[in-house]
């Protein structure tokens, strides 16, 4: 069991997700595995990089999740900040209230 878990969520333009997959990857001090998932992003902040999303009217984004620690998570942020400076990735934090395995 993980003491005090959180979710961390990521929204991921679809270009960049086999990079950010890669480096969570890279992360197995911190991450033990993640899960992701197809999204479309709405609203005014999002940035709609390519012709097919214009005409569309959303992004293509992955949603990833990863639970972990707090204290992990806020360490990952800090490596997530440093690889991926200027990307505009989105993320928030969630305690994780119950947390376990059916057999």
């Amino acid at each position: 069991m993980i003491e005090q878990p959180v979710c961390l969520t990521l929204i991921v333009p679809h270009q960049l997700r086999d990079e950010v997959f890669d480096h969570l990857a890279e992360q197995s001090d911190l991450v033990a595995g993640f899960t992701a998932a197809q999204g479309s992003g709405h609203g005014a902040e999002v940035r709609l990089l390519t012709a097919a999303e214009r005409v569309k009217g959303h992004a293509d984004q992955t949603i990833v999740q990863v639970v972990l620690a707090s204290n992990d998570a806020s360490r990952l942020l800090e490596r997530l900040r440093l690889a991926f400076a200027g990307t505009k990735l989105v993320y928030w934090i969630m305690p994780v209230t119950e947390l376990g395995t059916i057999d």
